[in-house]
């Protein structure tokens, strides 16, 4: 299947056949987490490998940036004609919060969600709002929360893992988490450092690669129906800004695991002066014509037709070798989604 290689969005037209949407985990399919294939981008020439190669492909003095947002198990079922998945947490304390309906394990999108309230089981309450964006379908809501105790405690009581219908089964709460996490917040999995395994990262170290880490809290995937992206938190420590700027210094690369990590690093970077920390809510679109001020390479997922991310890739990798590297992802039967194959794109 060829992709065409220009112009920067040309990749929002491939078809994504359903046999290469990973339905279960790679652990359940006989792969550790770092046995997963690995294509590897340098301009348009593709090397294929398996995600444990990481190593080789890069080199002493790199620094692979890494989230370690935890995830939270952010669906709650309310009855058998609603669920809830709770995004993120606005500045002022409500939430984005997605209406859905159930369908088995999983659930699809709620056809007509109406403002007023939701009892939530746990004795919980919460005010549906207004749309977040009034136009079309309001697929997000802005909605207010009432509990006996925090987001994230209530949710560990009384949600379940974000699951779509592309996942075969209901995985527990693990599946879902990454080596790196640690803070949670996130709705989604920040999927992209999924293949990391704990000895992975101590052979990455023996190597003379450094981690270093931020936080930035995903909300639902609405960027993956073409939407753009909304604000999320995040924070980049003072340590991390100053371990960035090191390795530039010394000609090292500033690889970021996933499309989080470029947006909390492009957020505080300066052009011109590297990295700054900083926390708080980002609405940076990184689009093709983006000058990358900080990072030199990703590490990424493959992401489906019409998703924004595609645009971001294209400011690192060029539209050309983007093409390139889906052309032979699909012709060479790499698998997508969360428990899918891998990507490094190195400028």
């Amino acid at each position: 299947m060829t992709v065409a290689a220009a112009p920067a969005g040309a990749l929002a037209g491939f078809v994504l056949p359903p046999e290469l949407e990973a339905d279960t985990p790679p652990e359940r399919r006989g792969l550790r987490r770092d046995g997963v294939r690995l294509a590897v981008s340098r301009g348009t020439a593709v090397r294929h490998r398996r995600f444990r190669d990481l190593p080789a492909e890069l080199r002493p003095g790199d620094l692979l940036v890494v989230n370690v947002s935890a995830t939270l198990p952010a669906s709650v079922v309310v009855d058998e004609s609603l669920a809830v998945h709770f995004s993120t947490r606005q500045p002022d304390g409500r939430y984005l919060v997605e209406p859905r309906r159930p369908a088995g394990p999983a659930s699809l999108p709620h056809a007509d969600p109406q403002a007023g309230v939701v009892a939530l089981p746990g004795g919980a309450r919460l005010d549906l709002l207004e749309p977040y964006r009034p136009s079309g379908r309001p697929r997000l809501w802005l909605a207010e929360f009432t509990a006996n105790r925090p987001l994230p405690a209530y949710l560990l009581a009384w949600g379940r893992p974000i699951r779509y219908r592309h996942v075969a089964e209901a995985f527990g709460l693990d599946a879902y988490q990454t080596v790196f996490a640690r803070y949670p917040g996130s709705a989604e999995m920040p999927s992209a450092g999924r293949p990391f395994s704990s000895g992975l990262v101590t052979r990455l170290v023996a190597a003379g690669i450094g981690l270093a880490p931020i936080t930035l809290h995903t909300g639902v995937s609405s960027q993956e129906a073409g939407e753009p992206p909304f604000p999320e938190w995040y924070s980049v420590p003072a340590a991390t800004a100053a371990r960035i700027d090191d390795t530039r210094r010394r000609s090292g690369r500033v690889i970021a695991v996933g499309t989080t990590v470029v947006r909390a690093l492009e957020t505080v970077a300066e052009p011109g002066a590297g990295a700054r920390p900083g926390r708080g809510w980002t609405d940076l679109v990184v689009a093709p014509d983006h000058r990358l001020a900080v990072v030199d390479g990703l590490i990424t997922g493959w992401h489906e037709p019409a998703s924004t991310h595609l645009d971001m890739l294209t400011a690192i990798a060029g539209s050309e070798a983007l093409a390139e590297a889906y052309d032979q992802a699909l012709g060479a039967g790499y698998l997508w989604h969360e428990f899918g194959d891998s990507h490094l794109i190195l400028r």
